[in-house]
């Protein structure tokens, strides 16, 4: 059994930073990749930010330059700094992992909401 759990997420003004985290548990024998995508209402779930066990990193355009993603293989954590916030970056923010246990499968956590207020 893996376990994605998310913290970080909040209420912030225009212009604010957060930082999202997720922890993956359970049995896992290694993770291939992390990442995070959100979804706002009425839109699909998309893609944010994204790094490989090798530490490639993958960003949406929009996000290019204001947020970071990090990873801690140590620790089985993933990271996402979120700065210069806009109100476009609300919605719910999904915590994604491949992880191999007896093969590689997707997983995902319960989701945290981040609103940027104007």
């Amino acid at each position: 059994q893996v376990q994605l759990v998310e913290s970080g997420g909040g209420l912030v003004q225009v212009g604010g930073s957060l930082r999202l985290s997720c922890a993956a548990s359970g049995s896992i024998f290694s993770i291939n990749a992390m990442g995070w995508y959100r979804q706002a209402p009425g839109k699909q779930r998309e893609l944010v930010a994204s790094i490989t066990n090798r530490g490639n990193i993958n960003y949406q355009d929009s996000v290019k330059g204001r947020f970071t993603i990090s990873k801690d293989n140590a620790k089985n954590t993933v990271s996402l700094q979120m700065n210069s916030l806009r109100p476009e970056d609300t919605a719910v923010y999904y915590c994604n992992a491949v992880i191999v246990t007896h093969a590689a499968s997707y997983y995902w956590g319960q989701g945290t909401q981040v609103t940027v207020s104007s």
